[in-house]
């Protein structure tokens, strides 16, 4: 299946009823400065540990700025072979917006 384009109270539920894990997939200095509580950093540096070593059935979910770069990274996962991928739609930037942070 391929990825799915999802809003904050969407992935909210996945995070809270499926343990689905987040990935941030934006530049280290935003990531350090907030991201969604237990967001993985993902980068080229440990893309190949994260697909080699994650679950590939549990709901993956993609945060970046605003929810554009995230719909590449999520289609990429998906064709490692993660069963359910998302991208969060408005990104960080719509997590903070509706006080999810």
């Amino acid at each position: 299946m391929p990825y799915e384009r999802i809003d904050q109270n969407q992935a909210l539920g996945l995070i809270n009823d499926e343990g689905a894990v987040v990935v941030d997939v934006r530049d280290p200095a935003s990531y350090e400065a907030g991201h969604i509580q237990n967001a993985l950093h993902l980068s080229q540096d440990n893309l190949g540990e994260f697909v080699s070593a994650t679950n590939k059935t549990l709901p993956i979910i993609v945060c970046c700025y605003h929810g554009n770069s995230s719909q590449g990274a999520a289609d990429f996962l998906n064709q490692q072979g993660f069963d359910r991928c998302y991208s969060l739609d408005g990104g960080f930037t719509a997590w903070q917006t509706a006080g999810l942070d």
